[in-house]
């Protein structure tokens, strides 16, 4: 994609137009640039982490192998389809923060409306497609039926959290639009780390709810 991108702009003429040769005054502003860029891998790092983190507590569980099977499938199929999502939030981001930049509040507030809601249906897509093929769609990951059978208890549970995955990167990628980055790490610190390990571990094992726990934590910190 990088050496895609760099041949696009050595031999388009759009690009070609916007060099007007090397000036002190390309390095101005690196300083609040740096701040937005810092702040905003930060927010993407502190969500990352939190279901890597997840992945590393669920190994303590009572039969840590079919907890641990049944989440990683769980979470592969999350992941595939968030990226969905994912270019919601790039065009949620892109959009709102040049119609802000001209000027155009009711225009970025529209758009934020139209991308919610479209993301939204795709994702009742998402989740109405992994309910009917909860039974067969781990499969595609494993061959055992325990691990199976498991997956398939966790479905709802997925699908829940598809759905709010259409809405909360969109969200996000409207608050980076906004400048917001800092914000909404301090965000996600609270409810990931704050709210969502500790409650995960105290169901987890206090009240032995296994997996389904942290497969279910998500959905209250998507809410929050």
């Amino acid at each position: 994609m990088v050496v895609a991108q760099l041949v696009y702009i050595l031999i388009s003429d759009k690009c070609k137009q916007t060099w007007t040769g090397l000036s002190l005054l390309a390095f101005s502003g690196l300083w609040e640039f740096l701040k937005l860029s810092t702040a905003s891998a930060v927010m993407l790092c502190l969500e990352t982490w939190y279901f890597q983190i997840l992945v590393l507590v669920a190994g303590l569980l009572k039969n840590p192998e079919l907890a641990l099977d049944s989440l990683a499938v769980c979470m592969a199929i999350n992941g595939l389809l968030f990226m969905v999502s994912v270019g919601f939030n790039a065009a949620a981001s892109v959009r709102v923060s040049n119609e802000l930049g001209a000027g155009n509040p009711k225009s970025a507030a529209f758009a934020v409306i139209i991308v919610n809601l479209v993301s939204f249906i795709v994702a009742i897509i998402e989740a109405v497609v992994v309910l009917a093929l909860r039974d067969v769609i781990s499969y595609a990951f494993t061959s055992g039926e325990t691990v199976a059978n498991a997956v398939s208890d966790l479905c709802p549970f997925l699908a829940v959290t598809l759905v709010l995955n259409g809405i909360q990167p969109v969200l996000s990628g409207v608050a980076v639009g906004c400048g917001w980055q800092a914000f909404v790490a301090y965000v996600n610190v609270g409810c990931y780390y704050v709210v969502g390990i500790p409650l995960g571990c105290l169901l987890g094992f206090k009240f032995d709810l296994g997996a389904k726990v942290y497969q279910s934590i998500p959905l209250s910190l998507l809410l929050l």
